[in-house]
């Protein structure tokens, strides 16, 4: 899970890619980079940190141009630690390229390989969007005709990635000289939505993993890029799409509405909040059946996610709703932290209960999903430590039993609590009185119910069946072999990404 942005403009574009930034910050906490294009020149500015860290006055200043790209980065291939993944990335061949991925390459070695051996092309880095950039590259290279580029050349190189790449990507890219591009894997897993606007210039564009860096920004929602679409806006602001793929189907990632995405966007024609709301209504249903002989005194979410679910939930059962935790704001989202001991002592910091909402009473505690298990631990103990009397533990999502191979960080079947495990294991290993799921027909039709039209979604990560057809057991073992090999490699890997005639704007 990344955030990508891509702006062209009729005016400087730094300042509104830094705000678009910030509106994504949600998607990615461990790198921040932005790249603005003047004429055929690019300047880049790009490292290890949140939006507000990165970028200082001197970098803005130096980020001249009309159009340009940002990414956050939450790692799910490649390093955390490792500031030469931060994005986007550079190829100076053809033509001068950068590019920002939001996903994962499920055949990003077999790629690698391709890249080296028949394409002539080095990757220099562990990351799986440095190999997207050089496939696009080549593709480029090898459509493009006297060394001049159209929309349509642009569309055919777009289509012989698709034939290429397997897995999740949304991607936006910028070509010196020639404009922004951006497109989507045929099976639409990870999001990507366009808006515009009309000054008294002309007209702009932005293009952005959520609504929500639109909506902020004062740009209107035009739709969202379809699944294999290919979008291209030229510098003059000229707009072209084309389907690129030869067979495509949407499929959105589930995930993005239980718990990644912010609630105010809206993603495939389907408002986040909305399914929430779905989620907990669902859930009240079920607990309703399972739950009877319970007396629940009190719905409490954990923040910030859980919040529109456990309210419906609440309004369902006719049970007082509370908030019970207060939250640390200024502390990064235990998710996307790289190690469980990490985890568990950011979740202390990042909550605190309050005893006058637990002291003596059976508390219903509601979360979006239970990956690991350790936010869950702690706090059913934090609760505990508060005074409840009896907790009982509620997820509007289904037991997380299968890694996520398309660019959410739950890579190996060893880290997810419901891994071998039944409701009652899982409700003993996070130590509540009483634990429930919702089920993964009702998730489909929390969601679905708001967009009846779309019929499929991606949800490997609770019922192990991957959309892309490419992912096997033996693939599954490998990744998880490769986590630990990364983490050890970037231990002793110093920044090596190569600069190759780009104007570092610091």
């Amino acid at each position: 899970m990344c955030g990508i942005l891509g702006i062209v403009a009729q005016s400087p574009a730094n300042q509104l890619l830094y705000d678009g930034l910030l509106m994504l910050q949600h998607r990615g906490q461990d790198a921040s980079g932005i790249v603005t294009a003047q004429g055929s020149t690019f300047h880049m500015h790009k490292g290890c940190g949140l939006v507000r860290d990165v970028f200082r006055t001197r970098n803005m200043r130096a980020l001249a141009g009309n159009m340009g790209i940002g990414h956050v980065r939450y790692p799910t291939a490649g390093s955390a630690s490792s500031s030469a993944e931060a994005q986007p990335f550079y190829v100076n061949s053809p033509f001068g390229i950068v590019l920002a991925h939001n996903g994962n390459l499920t055949n990003a070695e077999q790629l690698s390989q391709e890249l080296f051996r028949t394409d002539l092309r080095h990757v220099n880095t562990n990351s799986d969007s440095e190999v997207l950039l050089n496939v696009l590259a080549h593709e480029l290279q090898a459509s493009a005709r006297n060394y001049q580029l159209d929309p349509e050349t642009i569309f055919s190189a777009v289509a012989g990635v698709h034939k290429r790449c397997r897995g999740a990507y949304s991607v936006i890219a910028m070509i010196a000289g020639y404009g922004l591009l951006a497109f989507r894997d045929p099976y639409g897993i990870r999001p990507l939505v366009f808006g515009s606007i009309q000054n008294e210039l002309g007209d702009e564009y932005l293009i952005a993993s959520e609504s929500v860096a639109l909506d902020t920004l004062g740009f209107k929602l035009i739709r969202d890029v379809a699944p294999g679409e290919a979008i291209f806006i030229d510098e003059a602001g000229n707009f072209y799409s084309k389907q690129c793929a030869t067979e495509y189907s949407l499929n959105p990632c589930i995930f993005e509405y239980v718990y990644l995405a912010r609630p105010d966007s809206v993603i495939d024609g389907i408002s986040v909040y909305e399914t929430r709301l779905n989620m907990g209504e669902h859930l009240a249903e079920k607990i309703k059946r399972s739950m009877h002989h319970l007396d629940i005194d009190v719905v409490i979410p954990i923040p910030d996610s859980s919040r529109p679910s456990a309210l419906q939930l609440a309004n369902r059962l006719g049970v007082n709703f509370r908030e019970g935790f207060v939250k640390n704001r200024y502390v990064g989202r235990t998710f996307i932290m790289p190690g469980q001991q990490q985890r568990r002592k950011s979740v202390r910091q990042k909550l605190n209960a309050m005893s006058i909402e637990f002291r003596g009473k059976n508390v219903l505690l509601v979360d979006d999903s239970i990956v690991r298990g350790t936010t869950s631990r702690e706090i059913v103990q934090m609760a505990r430590e508060a005074g409840a009397n009896k907790i009982y533990f509620a997820s509007a999502a289904p037991p997380v039993r299968y890694p996520n191979v398309y660019g959410i960080d739950m890579p190996t079947r060893q880290e997810l609590i419901a891994t071998d495990r039944n409701t009652e294991e899982i409700c003993s290993e996070i130590d509540a009185d009483y634990l429930v799921f919702q089920d993964l027909d009702a998730l489909n039709h929390a969601v679905s119910k708001v967009s009846p039209s779309i019929k499929s979604f991606e949800t490997s990560c609770f019922d192990g069946n991957y959309i892309t057809g490419d992912v096997t057991s033996e693939y599954l073992r490998a990744i998880e072999l490769q986590r630990n090999t990364h983490s050890s490699l970037a231990q002793s890997r110093s920044n090596t990404q190569l600069d190759l005639s780009l104007v570092i704007s610091d």
